[in-house]
């Protein structure tokens, strides 16, 4: 059992005024194996892995959280804690947190109105109130888990809300910005109001909440619908191509659709880092830039249809890390995963980070390309792109929901043909898999020397035994940039490391009956991913109480 499925968080009797109990993890972290890991003995301390491991939790038609529209609020922070606690659970170290999927906010925002995904009406606030993403994001950090804001662009009607839409919504204060193309709304990225709005949504949250990062998805112009007869219908642009070529604007229509995209792009990432540099700005476009790209590659064309020039934003350095959706099995020959995936490492000429997305809800799913074993694979291609130096460093799983245990998941739904999850049997199991042969320890987020490069100081820590219960315990005081503490531990011939929150205060680290341990480092990590020099802890003398408690 991880540590986290036996601390309670629950709100006080206060909690209308968002208030949490305070957290005494105790003696308890000592037993998390979410946390820790044992290592043979050596000379040297073992190294704790870089390796970025998310999962997308998609709001939208509500496939992870919340489960259904108008929940209490009690139960969507239940919901809510359940992925976050499955999460620290696998050991991974992000969420990717869908907070805008469509011209709407599961936020507090005086830019969009709350999400009908979220309350069952549009415009609607959680009652009791409370702000989600302010919650999401203390709670994942009091996980050690960092939390991505993820940001649907343009997408202004999803055919699976109910009821209509807000008064405040754009459909209603700017109906000429949004277009109706097949079954959806689209905000019309030709108008150049649409591109002020949505990139302002974005940096309204940068400025506002404490996230890591901002996510951008690969909804930009839609994918293609069409009629009856199969004919692709042209997305309905007109009137905004022909204002700009009005003004004087050159460019023909699809390269002028590939430049609004562009400039999106462009101004999240700079004015995100002219607002707070540290935090993480990715994007995960379509898997396939253009058939041909590498030869061996057929299939959609996102760089026309979708006007993605998502090549051109990685070898920018628009983006910190980059996650092309590879949701295609390794013997697939026309879409392999590790072919595509050197192909965009190929193209990755600023070093940003390279984090693919896999598609978890199928793997395990049936069928000869979706074997349960598929999803671990396409894990070692990563890692062996590591292994040769400039590869990729981490991976990210869509969606929560095909991770979570059993008696949790909930039946499967399909978004497309790409996703269409396996039974909650079968998700529990690729679970298991992945901690038993893969997340067998804590990994720490790759560090991201562009964002900063001056490392944190040095923890303070000492160490004690407790007289009473034999506990050695070690209280750790980080500097103010750490985000993460790493303790490595040498007892009776065997390392044992932890990955822990900033917050995390105090350890127990053993049983002191028979011997102290031989050895206990600590180190600070920043946002950054930036590691201080190693602090080594001695022993000091044993007390009657804890302090900790």
């Amino acid at each position: 059992m991880s540590l986290f499925s036996r601390i309670a968080f629950r709100p006080t009797a206060s909690w209308p005024g968002r208030r949490l109990a305070a957290l005494t993890l105790g003696v308890l972290l000592s037993a998390a194996p979410a946390n820790a890991q044992l290592s043979p003995a050596t000379n040297e301390p073992p190294t704790i892995p870089r390796e970025f491991r998310g999962a997308w939790v998609a709001s939208v038609a509500n496939i992870d959280w919340p489960s259904k529209p108008g929940l209490t609020s009690w139960q969507q922070q239940a919901e809510l804690l359940a992925l976050l606690d499955r999460a620290r659970e696998l050991r991974l170290n992000a969420v990717l947190l869908q907070v805008r999927p469509a011209g709407d906010a599961l936020y507090a925002s005086k830019l969009e109105p709350w999400s009908s995904y979220l309350t069952g009406v549009e415009g609607r606030a959680p009652e009791p109130y409370y702000d989600p993403l302010a919650f999401a994001v203390r709670e994942a950090h009091a996980r050690g888990l960092e939390l991505h804001a993820w940001f649907n662009p343009y997408r202004a009607r999803h055919p699976s809300m109910t009821g209509s839409n807000a008064r405040t919504h754009m459909v209603k204060t700017h109906p000429q910005w949004v277009k109706s193309y097949g079954k959806y709304l689209w905000m019309d990225p030709g108008e150049p109001g649409v591109l002020a709005h949505s990139v302002k949504v974005a940096l309204d949250v940068v400025a506002r909440y404490d996230v890591d990062g901002i996510h951008v998805d690969d909804y930009f112009y839609p994918y293609p619908e069409t009629d009856s007869n199969k004919v692709e219908v042209p997305f309905p642009d007109s009137g905004s191509y022909a204002r700009y070529r009005a003004r004087g604007g050159m460019l023909g229509l699809s390269d002028w659709r590939r430049d609004n995209v562009d400039r999106y792009v462009e101004q999240v990432y700079r004015r995100t880092k002219a607002l707070k540099p540290w935090v993480k700005v990715g994007i995960s476009p379509f898997g396939i830039w253009r058939p041909g790209y590498p030869a061996s590659v057929q299939g959609f064309d996102s760089y026309e249809k979708l006007a993605g020039d998502s090549r051109k934003w990685l070898r920018e350095g628009w983006v910190d890390y980059f996650t092309p959706q590879l949701y295609w099995p390794i013997a697939r020959p026309a879409q392999s995963y590790p072919v595509l995936l050197d192909w965009w490492i190929g193209e990755n000429v600023k070093g940003r980070h390279m984090w693919p997305g896999h598609n978890s809800s199928r793997a395990g799913g049936g069928g000869a390309e979706w074997p349960l074993d598929e999803l671990n694979n396409q894990i070692r291609a990563t890692r062996a792109t590591t292994a040769r130096g400039q590869g990729a460093t981490g991976d990210i799983f869509f969606s929560m929901r095909s991770l979570m245990p059993a008696q949790g998941a909930r039946s499967p739904v399909s978004v497309g043909v790409l996703t269409q999850p396996p039974a909650p049997q079968q998700a529990a199991l690729l679970a298991d898999k992945l901690v038993a042969e893969l997340y067998t320890e804590p990994a720490l987020v790759p560090a991201s020397p562009w964002l900063g490069k001056t490392a944190p100081a040095a923890p303070v820590a000492t160490r004690h035994r407790n007289a009473a219960s034999n506990e050695e315990i070690v209280h750790i005081t980080p500097g103010a940039r750490a985000r993460w503490t790493t303790v490595r531990v040498l007892r009776d011939g065997v390392w044992r490391s932890w990955v822990l929150p900033a917050s995390y205060s105090t350890l127990v680290i053993g049983d002191a009956t028979a011997s102290a341990a031989e050895r206990v480092l600590v180190t600070a990590v920043d946002r950054n991913g930036r590691e201080s020099t190693v602090t080594t802890v001695r022993p000091a003398r044993s007390r009657a109480r804890s302090g900790a408690r």
